[in-house]
């Protein structure tokens, strides 16, 4: 077993959404599109049983967008 890395782990440049389960106050899974199209294909889908948590756009390791929360309805 070796040793733990010091740094996070650099995301690749897309559009990214959170998921988790209902209620769950841990943090989700970070999904990645490449397009803000295919962003909220994603949402459509995980909106109906998860909670989606819009991350924004990501550029050379900075975020673009503010976060944004969708809840189920």
């Amino acid at each position: 077993m070796g040793r733990p890395p010091t740094r996070p782990a650099k995301l690749k440049d897309g559009f990214y959404i959170e998921v988790r389960n209902e209620g769950s106050k841990a943090n989700g899974i970070k999904i990645r599109r490449d397009t803000k199209e295919e962003m909220l294909m994603a949402i459509e889908d995980y909106e109906r049983i998860k909670d989606v948590t819009v991350l924004g756009e990501l550029k050379n390791d900075k975020w673009v967008n503010k976060k944004e929360t969708k809840k189920k309805k």
